[in-house]
């Protein structure tokens, strides 16, 4: 577990060292803010005391942010040949896609915990659903680790970042949006099956202060599937 800690630690430092952070939390801020109180259908114009209108900016927000994170985690460590240092400190493929992942689940962990004055402001507004917002937060959080394990591996297949990017928004467009999209037109089991494979699914189920263990096995499944892929990436080093 130290061995874990040491590499989140070090790819947190090069996140706050490279700026990447900080613009990441600051537009991720921006847009969320901007679109929850002042454009489109705002809280003010929902006329609830609720954060759903936060939520599904944060739903668009972190497909795209995630992927920019995650891009350079493996791939250009791929590419500089600074990957084989790792080994060489007596860390495995485990540990390794471990503690990048959990950097960067600490990052978006940092950037959702920016939002909370947006909770205390609406509370102040009208009587909230503390158990939506809980759920919702929940919700946020299973669903950015979903792509921080999918960005990996995207990241692990190549040692290009924007080839990574693109692949991992290739993938995730499938979770996002396609899948909801087939369920809804089609109807029976197969419609259903479609429907669960959706994101906006199980985001929207805990958003609304239902913890369902299905939608935490979904999301839990996606994350295991997603670092079991990085690391089996990692490891066909060792079959050459």
């Amino acid at each position: 577990m130290s061995k874990i800690w040491i590499i989140t630690k070090r790819e947190l430092s090069g996140f706050f060292d490279s700026l990447i952070a900080y613009v990441m939390i600051i537009l991720f801020l921006g847009l969320s803010g901007s679109f929850t109180w002042l454009f489109g259908t705002n809280v003010f114009m929902l006329g609830q005391a609720s954060l759903s209108v936060f939520y599904d900016i944060a739903f668009w927000s972190l497909f795209f942010f995630i992927p920019a994170i995650t891009m350079r985690m493996i791939a250009e460590e791929n590419k500089s040949g600074t990957i084989e240092l790792l080994i060489t400190k007596a860390v495995s493929d485990g540990q390794i896609v471990a503690g990048k992942f959990f950097a960067c689940l600490v990052l978006v962990l940092i950037a959702l915990l920016c939002t909370v004055p947006y909770y205390i402001t609406i509370s102040r507004l009208g009587n909230v659903d503390d158990g939506g917002v809980i759920g919702g937060y929940l919700g946020m959080i299973l669903l950015a680790a979903s792509y921080i394990s999918i960005g990996l591996f995207a990241s692990s297949l190549t040692q290009n970042q924007i080839v990574a990017f693109l692949i991992a928004l290739f993938i995730g467009i499938f979770f996002q949006m396609l899948f909801d999209v087939i369920g809804s037109g089609l109807t029976g089991s197969l419609g259903q099956v479609f429907s669960f494979l959706s994101l906006r699914t199980h985001v929207n189920s805990l958003s609304r202060g239902v913890i369902d263990s299905r939608d935490i096995i979904y999301f839990i499944s996606i994350i295991l599937i997603g670092l079991a892929g990085t690391k089996i990436m990692l490891s066909k080093r060792n079959w050459k």
